[in-house]
């Protein structure tokens, strides 16, 4: 059991590192972006600006449900190889169907999984209120 969760805790902090490299530019990007815009078109600009932070985001979540496919892989967490990114997937964002189930004394790493997604999600979601935040006008 612990040497699945010392597995776990290694992908996540993986994963983490991941989000905190991506997050950082694409947070100081739109800033920056909606910063130095006038008011002409600030609507446009907001709308384009969430989109390439939304997209750059789903991104980021797709290589961190890589990185969980590729440790599921390595230490054969999935009944078969081809599973192991759909597997992953179903974890990371809790979807859970249940279709696939881990293999032995490796069953901790789906919530493990399902922890770390739920967060990282939570990270993106705050980054999205900010970027928001900045741009509309306080009272």
């Amino acid at each position: 059991m612990y040497g699945t969760i010392l597995i776990g805790l290694a992908a996540s902090l993986l994963n983490i590192a991941v989000h905190a490299t991506i997050m950082t530019p694409v947070s100081r990007s739109a800033h920056s972006m909606l910063r130095r815009a006038g008011r002409a078109h600030a609507h446009i600009r907001l709308a384009l600006v969430m989109m390439a932070t939304v997209a750059v985001l789903m991104l980021a979540h797709l290589i961190e449900i890589g990185i969980w496919a590729l440790f599921y892989r390595v230490f054969e967490v999935a009944p078969k190889p081809a599973d192991a990114f759909y597997f992953a997937f179903v974890n990371y964002t809790t979807l859970g169907y249940g279709d696939i189930l881990p293999v032995g004394d490796r069953r901790l790493l789906g919530p493990i999984t399902a922890m770390n997604g739920v967060l990282l999600f939570g990270w993106s979601t705050a980054v999205i209120f900010d970027v928001l935040r900045r741009v509309t006008p306080q009272k």
